[in-house]
């Protein structure tokens, strides 16, 4: 026997897109409940930048000061090596917004500060351990999903159902939906190195002899991403050990890499880059990586999918307090994001076939491009790359207020 529960919106998916959107639509006074598969927040190796269009979201929303507490590593400028040359990229001292900086912060350190901000609200309801199994139909109308929490079956009636559940999303599945695949020459392998003391705070990406490393600061270790061409990875670890550790050791510029213990301690990230060409039916809506997954260039997909849940609630706030949300209403969620993800898609594809298959290919360090020499020369270009870098291709600012809570 199925529990029966009833909201203006559910939410499947409990990542950066879905919890974001549950709480903005929360706070403007939505009956909302989210339900996030998990027992807890906490997967090691997901995407952890937070770029200054979130916080200046934060800021709106009157948070930053408390969200800037939660610990986290902050970066002014994007470096990186080719060979044995060092360049500076990025220059994020000079954006027009609040927080000048990259933040790195564990994904589930920012999801549990949502949610605990969402569990401030009355309309807000987290559901842990709950994963959305099916979507439920009345004719061709989305009426909210099916669920299975840790107390057995659910039944959740809602007005809209807004699907976040991921790249691999189960709903998007159940309601059919074309997806456009747009390639990827790569996959990555996530593993950690212990931080040493005599390394330096920077973020940097290696590029040695064919081989690209990127090392992301975690205070007291880094988070390290080996590229390697896609469908290698079972190559890379039946060389074995030995072999890994001499690699990445080579990559990172130390003697060892003797912390990694065993070949599962790197993780496969397949990388996709695709997006739905429609985001919408009757009562649904896809934001996030399920509608559009991202290659983590740039390390823009919580970003993208922030900026997805504000477009969201701006847009599906006032047609869901009146009852009234149309398909139309969330077309223009989907023609109001559309821009942004292409265009951020076709940034990294570009990386991706200009620069990175090159490099994979290629058992040689490449020839650094006349394009970083004249940023170096003239510090003011690596103010452009910042600016899409921090703030993308269109920043979306919170525009609905606050309900007024009861006392």
């Amino acid at each position: 026997m199925s529990e029966s529960l009833t909201c203006t919106c559910v939410v499947a998916g409990g990542g950066p897109a879905g919890v974001v959107a549950g709480f903005l639509l929360a706070r403007a006074g939505i009956d909302v409940i989210v339900l996030e598969k998990h027992a807890d927040f906490f997967r090691d190796f997901r995407g952890d930048t937070i770029h200054p269009s979130t916080m200046e979201v934060m800021a709106e929303l009157g948070l930053l000061d408390e969200f800037l507490k939660v610990p986290h590593q902050e970066i002014h400028y994007g470096e990186g090596e080719i060979g044995d040359e060092r360049f500076r990229i990025a220059d994020l001292t000079h954006l027009p917004t609040r927080c000048k900086f990259i933040a790195f912060m564990p994904q589930w350190d920012f999801l549990s500060f949502i949610a605990a901000q969402g569990q401030k609200l009355p309309t807000f309801r987290l559901l842990m351990g709950t994963e959305a199994t099916d979507l439920r139909r009345e004719g061709e109308r989305i009426v909210g999903v099916t669920a299975q929490g840790p107390s057995g079956p659910l039944d959740i009636r809602a007005d809209l159902t807004i699907g976040a559940d991921g790249r691999h999303s189960r709903l998007r599945e159940a309601a059919g939906l074309k997806v456009n695949d747009l390639g990827a020459p790569m996959d990555v392998l996530w593993f950690r190195l212990d931080r040493r003391a005599d390394e330096e705070h920077a973020v940097l990406g290696r590029i040695v002899a064919g081989q690209l490393l990127v090392m992301l600061d975690r205070n007291d270790y880094w988070q390290c991403a080996l590229v390697i061409r896609k469908g290698t990875a079972e190559a890379v670890k039946r060389e074995g050990l030995d072999a890994f550790r001499a690699r990445v050791a080579r990559l990172a510029r130390r003697n060892s890499a003797d912390e990694i213990k065993s070949l599962d301690d790197a993780k496969l990230l397949t990388v996709a880059v695709d997006r739905l060409s429609d985001w919408c039916k009757p009562g649904l809506l896809f934001i996030g990586d399920a509608a559009h997954a991202m290659s983590p260039i740039g390390g823009v997909g919580i970003n993208l999918a922030v900026q997805d849940a504000v477009a969201a609630s701006n847009i599906l706030a006032e047609p869901l307090r009146r009852k009234s949300a149309t398909l139309a209403d969330l077309r223009g969620v989907q023609k109001r994001r559309a821009f942004p993800t292409w265009a951020t898609q076709t940034l990294q594809i570009t990386i991706q076939n200009r620069a990175i298959d090159p490099i994979l290919s290629s058992s040689t360090t490449p020839r650094v491009p006349a394009v970083l020499r004249l940023m170096q020369r003239w510090p003011f270009l690596q103010r452009l790359p910042a600016r899409v870098l921090g703030m993308g291709f269109r920043p979306e600012h919170v525009r609905t207020a606050a309900a007024a809570t009861p006392p």
